[in-house]
């Protein structure tokens, strides 16, 4: 079994990877940002330990409320590091359990956006995918995605500074393989099917 990471930045397109993936026959996908969201509810004690950590409520009428979290660690570094801590090695026992589950898949895809710029995952994954485009084509995307602002999508990408770094041509030698997302769906799904080729041979 490999274990694909494919990471990218806003508006990039690693989502569109993944599905024409799927599609072209690799279905078990882990969505690790999805899979935070969902853990702050469904792992029993998770959100008791991070108001503790944090010192606040981040829930209301006994509800988890993410705005309340994002206020907190928005702006905040030595909050969101305190809550990375207890949330990834949640997060990794989860995949763990999801690799067991699929353990006759060839491959696992792991989608991340912030994968490469989080230290604690430093050495996870056999193949790690960069999807990418330039920054105003990325901007643009987003923008259209999420009927949101310049500003606003341009807020989020500042979270970023790796992808925006490879998205104006520096590269990172724990990248094997860049996707570059810059043409037609129909030329995507052409790269894709290269790309998972040379990947099995791997």
């Amino acid at each position: 079994m490999k274990v694909v990471v494919v990471t990218g930045g806003i508006g990039s397109g690693k989502s569109a990877v993944c599905r024409i993936m799927c599609d072209k026959g690799w279905t078990a996908q882990y969505n690790a940002d999805a899979r935070v969201k969902a853990l702050y509810v469904e792992k029993d004690g998770l959100l008791e330990s991070l108001e503790t950590s944090l010192g606040c409520a981040l829930r209301e009428e006994g509800t988890f409320r993410p705005h309340l979290l994002a206020k907190v660690i928005f702006s905040d570094s030595e909050a969101l590091q305190k809550v990375e801590a207890l949330v990834f090695p949640a997060l990794l026992e989860d995949f763990e359990i999801f690799r067991k589950a699929n353990a006759e898949a060839d491959v696992i895809i792991f989608e991340s956006a912030t994968i490469l710029e989080k230290p604690q995952f430093d050495g996870f994954g056999d193949v790690k995918v960069l999807v990418d485009a330039p920054l105003q084509t990325r901007l643009e995307r987003a923008c259209e995605r999420d009927k949101a602002s310049a500003e606003a999508v341009q807020a989020r990408m500042a979270t970023q500074p790796l992808m925006n770094s490879l998205s104006q041509g520096n590269t990172d030698p724990r990248v094997d393989f860049v996707l570059a997302n810059t043409s037609s769906l129909a030329e995507l799904e052409r790269e894709v099917e290269i790309l998972m080729l040379n990947i099995h041979k791997q």
